[in-house]
């Protein structure tokens, strides 16, 4: 009989062929990537929002040339 395995929480885990993860795994990944979707769009509209002429055409343009002279 295999040892069971406890979270810090005291709860048993399952091992891996016992427990049901296939649904959960997507889930998973969907909410990761919801959640630094939504923190992308913040962090963008705030620097938009408190440095309005940070993005613009001439400046965006050079400093992706600055960015290429460097590779």
């Amino acid at each position: 009989m295999s040892e069971l395995d406890y979270d810090p929480f005291g709860e048993p885990v399952l091992p891996a062929e016992q427990s049901v993860a296939t649904g959960n795994k997507w889930l998973k990944l969907a909410g990761n990537g919801l959640f630094w979707l939504l923190v992308g769009s913040i962090v963008l509209t705030r620097a938009i929002y408190f440095q309005p002429g940070a993005f613009k055409l001439e400046a965006v343009a050079g400093w992706m040339q600055t960015m290429l002279a460097s590779l």
